[in-house]
């Protein structure tokens, strides 16, 4: 119906127009449609999702199928390269097919582990594979296959991402019966979004009053009873892989305030006592100290000698208190009564003093 309407169309419009404009538009009409025909003879017929997610350490096979049209005589070539972010900047070649010969174009982090699919790429498999994924590798890949005088591409983007690490679990609180509990879930290392999730395994589902943060990982328990209670699971996942950890969850009897007041008490007032013994151990010491060093320096005073004396005489010279020994001469006859009565009055004499004695012999 509708190729009869045009077919009608058509054929008013190009009795209404002049000879000279009917052959116009055919000419255009003709060299437009062999023009479209030559431009879409090679087609890429890969079918698969545009945006591809992988774990790291993976393998992917990005696909590239092509049909050439029977008009497409040139020489086949197949390019493989990463579309660059900025459209200022060149995309960024991996890896080629022309002439039979396969090339690598760069030892780039992004070529590592790249090869095509196929043994032979020219049968109409262009895909490339890439094995032992890396977090560096995700990018828009283009694929451009090229057999003159057709031309067709296709683009895959990559996601290359980190599975989530085991968790670790852990409660905050005291697990006391009335107070408030939080169980904790965190994972070290993971490509986001990671989503936490808590489960109990034992003594049926967690009770509606708790609260769970499904991207902090966080349990919240604000009036804890022996109905939360039990053995928790938590989950960690994102888009290439899990993990889990669990906890096991007490309710204990909060202790008994009166016992733990007089406790208090009492240890506050034995460590009064403990520093007030100590206080007194410690004056006493000192004044025993005090107390003897007095004594002692009373008995130096009492049991010091008098100083003694020594009178001058006509036969002695002097006495002198730095010199502690007696010099004398030995003689004989009549001078030694002269020594003695120099001398005589030294042993009435109090003085400490010594006296030297100076004699001549005759």
């Amino acid at each position: 119906m509708f190729r009869q309407i045009c077919t009608r169309l058509r054929s008013g419009f190009f009795l209404s127009c002049p000879p000279w404009l009917s052959v116009f538009l055919l000419c255009t009409s003709s060299l437009l449609s062999t023009e479209l025909k030559y431009t879409q003879g090679m087609q890429v017929t890969s079918t698969g999702p545009q945006t591809i997610q992988k774990a790291e350490g993976e393998s992917v096979i990005l696909g590239c199928t092509y049909t050439p049209s029977p008009a497409d005589t040139g020489e086949l070539d197949i390019e493989w390269s990463v579309v660059s972010p900025d459209t200022t900047q060149k995309d960024q070649m991996l890896v080629s097919y022309t002439s039979g010969t396969k090339y690598i174009h760069s030892n780039h982090a992004l070529a590592k582990g790249l090869s095509f699919a196929a043994p032979d790429p020219s049968m109409g498999d262009a895909s490339l594979s890439i094995s032992l994924l890396s977090p560096a590798q995700s990018a828009t890949y283009k694929c451009k296959v090229k057999k003159s005088p057709g031309v067709d591409t296709r683009k895959v983007s990559l996601v290359v991402l980190v599975k989530p690490s085991a968790p670790k679990c852990w409660v905050e609180g005291g697990e006391l019966i009335g107070e408030a509990v939080s169980l904790h879930c965190k994972s070290e290392r993971g490509s986001t979004t990671l989503t936490y999730t808590w489960k109990r395994e034992s003594a049926g589902p967690i009770p509606a009053m708790a609260t769970q943060n499904r991207a902090t990982g966080e349990l919240k328990i604000s009036n804890h009873s022996q109905s939360f209670a039990g053995l928790y699971l938590c989950e960690v996942n994102n888009a290439v892989g899990a993990g889990h950890c669990r906890i096991n969850l007490k309710a204990n009897k909060p202790p008994n305030r009166a016992a733990v007041i007089v406790g208090t008490v009492v240890g506050s007032l034995l460590l009064i006592f403990i520093l007030l013994v100590l206080i007194v151990i410690l004056y006493w010491k000192l004044s025993t100290r005090h107390r003897y060093e007095k004594e002692f320096s009373n008995e130096i005073r009492e049991d010091a000698p008098p100083p003694e004396s020594c009178p001058a005489s006509r036969h002695t010279s002097r006495c002198g208190s730095q010199h502690p020994q007696v010099a004398y001469s030995q003689i004989s006859g009549t001078h030694g009564s002269s020594f003695n009565e120099g001398c005589a009055h030294t042993s009435s004499s109090n003085s400490p003093h010594t006296c030297q004695i100076h004699t001549s012999r005759i």
